[in-house]
This record gives structure tokens, sequence and C-alpha cells, in this order.
């Protein structure tokens, strides 16, 4: 399907940083720090994963110095993960590099399940030498990822605890919602008593209720874990926490690949389409 335009400027803060620039400081006043991601994905030439690396670097150049509170997001496919397992570490690696050099944080975002484990290679990889510099995502509703939960946990990681949005087969991943609520809750509890900084990125009003009253009845302090939201959707509610002392956090993609990250993201799940049109009538 084609995805309007007119939806596509709510949800993308811009086609360069230049042009998302305004909107992450428009955030940043409203005591929302940001992360940054650059859209596009499965890159397939080195040609386009050097200069993705190098944008990535610009990037992190580009908020020192128009002093955004924000950090990055990256899809290793971006950085030659296609391409191949070394190449692409020595990618990552250039930009930790920037990372540690001045004083970033990197978010290596976790695409589908063919994906999972050679992420998870190159993350802990990344981690020995990066150390706090560098975090991953997990998706709750993989069956993997209770043992990848429990190894994160047990090491005190930086992890953005998401639902997931790939269509994984039924072999692979819980397809009801109330078996992914419940399984999401069991990682998030698990984090939240292991971790300094736990990543609840979530629109789900039953969810974000649920993180508050399971940090409230544990003694978890606000400072020890951080919600996280979608450019364009949920502000209202977004400011609402911050009112509530809670931390919070939005992702705000860019770039010119919006369509192709758009309408590939409604075509996989048709669950999807429905998000996006109740989440837009939400504060």
């Amino acid at each position: 399907m084609h995805l309007p335009f007119f939806l596509a400027r709510r949800f993308v803060a811009g086609e360069n940083l230049s042009q998302a620039v305004s909107k992450v400081k428009e955030l940043n006043k409203k005591g929302i720090p940001v992360t940054l991601d650059l859209l596009g994905e499965n890159v397939t030439d080195r040609e386009t994963a050097d200069s993705t690396t190098r944008e990535y670097r610009d990037l992190l150049d580009g908020i020192r110095d128009e002093q955004l509170d924000a950090t990055i997001s990256i899809k290793l496919t971006m950085l030659g993960l296609d391409i191949d397992t070394g190449y692409c570490q020595d990618n990552l690696h250039k930009l930790l590099d920037k990372a540690k050099e001045l004083d970033q944080f990197v978010r290596i975002d976790m695409e589908g399940s063919d994906y999972v484990q050679r992420t998870l290679d190159l993350f802990h990889d990344a981690r020995k030498k990066y150390g706090r510099h560098v975090g991953i995502v997990i998706q709750a509703y993989l069956f993997r990822s209770r043992e990848d939960i429990a190894a994160l946990a047990q090491d005190g990681v930086d992890v953005r605890l998401c639902k997931g949005a790939y269509n994984e087969p039924p072999s692979l991943a819980y397809k009801n919602m109330s078996e992914i609520r419940t399984v999401f809750k069991d990682y998030a509890a698990e984090l939240m008593k292991s971790t300094k900084n736990t990543r609840i990125a979530t629109h789900d009003d039953h969810l974000i209720a649920w993180t508050k009253r399971y940090a409230e009845e544990n003694r978890i302090p606000k400072e020890r874990f951080e919600f996280q939201m979608l450019y364009g959707l949920r502000l209202s509610t977004c400011e609402d926490l911050v009112k509530e002392g809670y931390r919070v956090r939005i992702y705000v993609p860019y770039g010119t690949m919006w369509f192709p990250y758009f309408s590939r993201r409604l075509r996989e799940r048709k669950e999807n389409i429905w998000f996006i049109l109740t989440n837009m009538l939400k504060r």
C-alpha cells in the first residue's frame, strides 16, 4: 500500500539532520531527550555502507555542534551486516570510536529474527571495548528473548525493551497480545531489578500503567527506568509523564528513506495500520 505523505510528515522529522534539529530542540525544551534514527536498512553494497558509517559519525558531531540532548540508534544492516559480518564489525567500531571520543551513546537496534544472534554477538563484542557507550534492543515477543534477557540483565546491560514489530512465524514468536504483554512485564521486571537503566519502549497504556505501579510497589526509583515513544505519537502523554517526574525519551526518525520504511512496516503486520490510526487519536 502507498503511504500518504501527510502521514510521513507527522512521523518523520525531516529528510536531513538540519530539518530535524528544530523538532529535537522543541522536545528538549519540554524536558524530553531524543534518540535520532537515520532511516534505512539492508544495505547491500560497501559504498553505501561506508557512506552510512560516515553519516552516523557526522550525526554524532551534529548533536554536539547543535547542543542537542540526543543519542543515536543504528541498524547493523545499514553498516553492512548483509555484506559481511567482519566488515560490519569494522564499521560499527569506527562509529563507536567516535561515540567514545564524544562521550556519546549508540543504541544498536534489533531487526528481524534472522539477525538476532549476529546482532547480539556484535553487541557483546563491542561492549567489551566500549562499555557504557553502547546498548541493545530486545523484542519481547520472540521466544528466545527469555534467555537473552536473563543474560543481559545479569550483565547489567542497557536494554531497550519493545514488543516487536516484524512478522515472525508462530514457531519463533508469540502472536497473542495478552501473551506478549505477559512476557513484556516479566522482562521489564527482571531488567528493572537488575540494571540501572531500563528503557520501556511502548505506547500501550496497559504497560505504561503497569510499569508505574510495579516501580512504586518495588521501590524502584524513577531515575532507574525510562519510557520511550516514537515521534508523532502520544506527545501529550510524554509531557504528562515528565510532569509526574518520569524519564521520557522520544525516538525521532529522519532521512530520505521514509517511504520504504513505513510501507514495509505496514506490510509486515496488519496490526501496525491499526496501531498508527488509533494512536493518532490519543493524547
